[in-house]
């Protein structure tokens, strides 16, 4: 009882991380039910662990996911048909620039906030993740292919972080995050193949 207690949250977080990589992995619009609920409860999770900046991001991740199932339901791509879900291609060049920008500006921040408004022991790997989180998130809700990219880094980081702010089953879910990223990336460029092939 007392280690329900003491892990419970983390346990059914957990469990909804897994729930939700699969979706992702799939490409299942229900991936982001699922990455509505799961933040909002990561939010106390990381908050009571001295993890501040990513209890902050969990506030994001919640209103993120909203965005990127609207995007996923209503949003068009160019020559995408009107009965057709977005299909998942690459990030545009033009992108990455702005983006490039837009995470160093988004980390120097988050360090800031972390460094001076908070007792974080971790200021910069913490916003470090927050602020490639922004980017992973932005490229996933587009339906990127380089969105695992950006992921596979914030997961290796997280998976260090959470171990030793005494988090293991998140961590040991961050791992599993980790190796996934590397699967999803092919498993989306297989999908992606066989929508240039059906188009074609």
């Amino acid at each position: 009882m007392q280690f329900l207690t003491q892990h419970g949250l983390d346990l059914l977080t957990t469990f909804l991380g897994i729930v939700y990589l699969v979706l992702e992995y799939r490409a299942s619009t229900w991936l982001w039910i699922v990455g509505i609920i799961m933040p909002l409860l990561d939010v106390w999770l990381y908050a009571t662990h001295g993890l501040y900046g990513d209890a902050g991001m969990a506030v994001y991740y919640t209103l993120a996911a909203i965005y990127g199932l609207i995007v996923w339901k209503f949003g068009r791509k160019r020559g995408q048909a009107a009965h057709q879900p977005m299909p998942i291609t690459h990030m545009k060049r033009r992108h990455y620039l702005p983006l490039c920008a837009f995470f160093l500006l988004a980390w120097g921040i988050t360090f800031w906030l972390l460094r001076t408004q908070t007792n974080s022991t971790v200021p910069a790997l913490d916003a470090f993740t927050n602020a490639l989180s922004f980017i992973g998130l932005w490229a996933l809700a587009r339906k990127y292919i380089e969105q695992w990219w950006a992921w596979l880094i914030v997961d290796f980081i997280s998976t260090y972080l959470y171990l030793t702010k005494g988090i293991p089953f998140k961590a040991g879910l961050y791992a599993l995050y980790t190796a996934m990223a590397i699967a999803g990336y092919y498993k989306w460029k297989r999908m992606m193949q066989q929508q240039h092939d059906t188009l074609s």
